[in-house]
C-alpha cells in the first residue's frame, strides 16, 4: 500500500518534498492512515481537526483522540470547535452542507495563514466507487462518471488509488487504533446505503466491482479530459453554429457543457434542442439562450428598458455604460452609423428613446414607402436577440426619426433645403 501511494501521488504530482501540507484528521481509520502514511514518507505535515459538536461526548472523544496521536508522532495540531447546528439554522441549510462549508473555509483560511501548499483529505477508492454509483443513480453526464478527482484546486486527495479494506489492513500491521464514527454505521443517508447494502450485493455479482468500476472511472477521466480540450475552445463563448456542433460529433454534449456555465441544466438543454426556431428559454441565473435560424445564442436575460425623454439638446445616460449626445449644429453629413444627422427643422421635441413595440413603422432613408420595423430587422437577418435590444428615437409625436444604428427616416433626412443639423451619437460612457 505504500508503495502503491507513493506511485499515486507521484502520477498526479500531488505533492513535493518542500512544502508544507495541512492533513484533515477526523481520527477515523483513513485519516489515521493518510496522516501516519505521509509522516512515514517525510513530507512536512500539520494536522488539522475540526469538533463540529453533532455528537455529544463521541465528538471530545474523536479530538482527544487526534490530538494525542498527533503528541505521540510530533505533528503540529490545530483544532477548531463550530456551532454546526445554529450555523445551518442561520443559513438554511441541512446539518451535513453546514458541516461542510464550515470545514473547508477553515481549511482554507489555515491554509493561508500557515502559507500550506495544499489541504490532503482521506477520501480513498471506495469512495469514488460510491460516487459513481449515487450519481448513476440521480442521473449524471459524462462528467459525473469520473468519481472524485485526485485534486481539486488545494484539496489533495493521495488515497483514492487504495481501498477501505487496504487501509484497515495497513493500520492493522501497525498495530495503530482509530475511532469510529457511529453515524457511518446507520444506513439512513444515500452514501451509506450504497457503502453497506448495495456495494455488498454487486460483489455478490463481481468480488472485483469496485476494482473495475474506479478502473472505468479513470478511463472516463482521460476521455474526458480529450473532450476538455474541445470544450475549452466554446467555454466563453456567446454563438456557436449549428456547423460547429456537428463537426463535434454530439450538438448535445457540446451544448451542456457549454451552457452550463450559464446556469442551464440537462433538461433544459433537451428542451433548446428540440425548440423550433426563434425560442427563447432562460436560466435561473439570469441567462436566456436563442435558437436561431443557423446558431445557438446566448447571453444576460433582458433588463426592463426604462424610456429616456430627452427635452432639448444635452448629453442623457441610457444606462451605465451607453449615453445620447443631441446637438444642433452646421449642416453635416456623417455616415458613422453611431451618428444619426437629421434637418433640425422638421424635428419636434422632445423626443424619446425606447426600444421597438409591435406595429413600429418609418420611411426607410432611400425609400418612398413605409415600412414596418419588425420586416426591416428581418431583412437584415438580425436575431430576435438583437431585435429585443434594439432602440429608436421618436419625435414629439411618436414619429420614428431613427432605428438606432441602422437608419434614419427619409421624411428628416438633410437635402438642399436643411439649414441646420440635428445630430443625435449613441456612444460609450
Amino acid at each position: 500500500m505504500w508503495n502503491k501511494v507513493k506511485s499515486y501521488i507521484k502520477k498526479y504530482k500531488l505533492l513535493n518534498d518542500n512544502n508544507l501540507y495541512l492533513v484533515a484528521l477526523s481520527g477515523g481509520a483513513d485519516s489515521v492512515a493518510l496522516l501516519l502514511m505521509l509522516d512515514e514518507m517525510g513530507y512536512k505535515i500539520h494536522a488539522i481537526h475540526c469538533n463540529f459538536h453533532l455528537r455529544g461526548e463521541e465528538s471530545d472523544r474523536d479530538e482527544q483522540f487526534c490530538e494525542t496521536l498527533c503528541m505521540q508522532k510530533h505533528i503540529p495540531f490545530h483544532r477548531i470547535h463550530f456551532d454546526t447546528l445554529t450555523y445551518a439554522e442561520m443559513h438554511k441549510v441541512s446539518v451535513e452542507m453546514a458541516a461542510r462549508e464550515l470545514r473547508y473555509r477553515y481549511f482554507e483560511q489555515l491554509r493561508q495563514d500557515l502559507g500550506a501548499q495544499g489541504i490532503c483529505v482521506a477520501h480513498h477508492r471506495d469512495d469514488s466507487v460510491e460516487t459513481v454509483l449515487l450519481n448513476l443513480v440521480r442521473g449524471t453526464g459524462l462528467r459525473g462518471l469520473t468519481g472524485i478527482q485526485p485534486r481539486n484546486g488545494y484539496i489533495l486527495r493521495p488515497l483514492l488509488c487504495v481501498s477501505r479494506a487496504e487501509i484497515e489492513s495497513y493500520l492493522a500491521e501497525k498495530g495503530q487504533e482509530y475511532v469510529t464514527d457511529s453515524t457511518n454505521l446507520e444506513a439512513d443517508v444515500q452514501r451509506n446505503k450504497v457503502r453497506l447494502q448495495v456495494l455488498p450485493l454487486l460483489q455478490e455479482l463481481n468480488p472485483a466491482v469496485s476494482d473495475n468500476i474506479q478502473q472505468t472511472a479513470e478511463h472516463v477521466l482521460e476521455a474526458q479530459k480529450v473532450l476538455d480540450t474541445v470544450i475549452d475552445d466554446y467555454k466563453d463563448a456567446k454563438t456557436i453554429t449549428f456547423n460547429e456542433l456537428d463537426k463535434i460529433g454530439s450538438r448535445e454534449y457540446l451544448l451542456f457543457e457549454w451552457l452550463k456555465n450559464y446556469g442551464f441544466n440537462g433538461v433544459q438543454v433537451q428542451q433548446i434542442m428540440e425548440a423550433e426556431t426563434g425560442r427563447i428559454i432562460s436560466s435561473s441565473s439570469g441567462y436566456d439562450v436563442l435558437k436561431d435560424r443557423d446558431a445557438y445564442y446566448v447571453e444576460p436575460s433582458l433588463k426592463p428598458f426604462n424610456s429616456l425623454r430627452i427635452p432639448e439638446e444635452g448629453i442623457y445616460m441610457i444606462n451605465e455604460t451607453a449615453k445620447f449626445s443631441v446637438k444642433k449644429e452646421s449642416v453635416w453629413l456623417s455616415k458613422d452609423a453611431a451618428i444619426a444627422t437629421l434637418d433640425a427643422d422638421q424635428v419636434r421635441f422632445p423626443l424619446t428613446v425606447r426600444q421597438v413595440e409591435e406595429g413600429d413603422w418609418m420611411i426607410p432613408y432611400g425609400m418612398e414607402g413605409r415600412k414596418l420595423l419588425s420586416d426591416l430587422m428581418t431583412d437584415r437577418k438580425m436575431t430576435i436577440f438583437e431585435k429585443r435590444r434594439q432602440l429608436v428615437v421618436t419625435d414629439a409625436d411618436n414619429n420614428i426619426l431613427w432605428l438606432v444604428g441602422i437608419r434614419i427616416d427619409h421624411r428628416y433626412r438633410i437635402c438642399g433645403n436643411t439649414s441646420n443639423t440635428l445630430t443625435i451619437n449613441i456612444s460609450e460612457r
